[in-house]
């Protein structure tokens, strides 16, 4: 069965190169691709569709919040950031609302078929520099995400914090790469529960 894709970005080239190369890839069928949040929502092609490949920065209705109206009812639809935004707002604000994936544009192209196929098969695909944001900011913030990791998870965490790949991670704990990917989708989504600032202001004031 081939897996449904839906793309939203707003600059055209971009999104026609996106999409003519994942149309070009078998098991892979485009459904929808548009210039806008609005566009998408209108003609509504979500159900049964498994990828969200959206941008930030569109014009208006932002990426992040379509993934913010979209995935509570389309539960079994995985979004994916494809932006140039790395600060802290737009990474967090986007995991909050519920992506599982964020990349940088300007990646090769293989890096985009990679994270999808990560995603279908239970993982969170970052670009590197997100996955060290994401875990240092967890790292910063361990009086309150230790109580929420398993001992697991932190773990896992400590080896990616030191550069470790999936596949050295799942050697050197003795579990599947499948298993890696599963704990760090709930690591990323567990900080979806607060952002870092929220986070942050919760260690401070005492109540986690």
């Amino acid at each position: 069965m081939s897996i449904r894709i839906i793309i939203v970005e707003d600059d055209h080239q971009v999104r026609q190169q996106i999409s003519a190369f994942l149309a070009a890839t078998p098991d892979f069928d485009v459904v929808g691709s548009f210039g806008s949040a609005e566009e998408a929502l209108k003609e509504n092609l979500f159900g049964g569709t498994q990828i969200l490949l959206t941008d930030i920065e569109l014009p208006g209705i932002s990426g992040i919040e379509l993934i913010r109206q979209v995935k509570p009812v389309f539960a079994g639809m995985h979004a994916i950031v494809l932006t140039v935004f790395e600060d802290d707002d737009h990474v967090f604000s986007a995991l909050k609302a519920g992506a599982v994936g964020y990349l940088l544009k300007g990646a090769r192209p293989t890096k985009l078929l990679d994270a999808i196929d990560e995603v279908m098969a239970g993982g969170s695909p970052m670009s590197g520099t997100i996955a060290r944001k994401v875990i240092n900011t967890l790292r910063e913030s361990e009086s309150y995400y230790s109580d929420q990791l398993t001992d697991r998870e932190n773990t896992l965490l400590a080896f990616l914090a030191e550069g470790y790949r999936y596949k050295e991670i799942a050697d050197k704990t003795g579990i599947s790469i499948e298993t890696v990917r599963t704990h760090i989708r709930n690591i990323y989504q567990k900080l979806q529960v607060q952002s870092r600032t929220e986070a942050l202001n919760k260690i401070k004031k005492g109540n986690p």
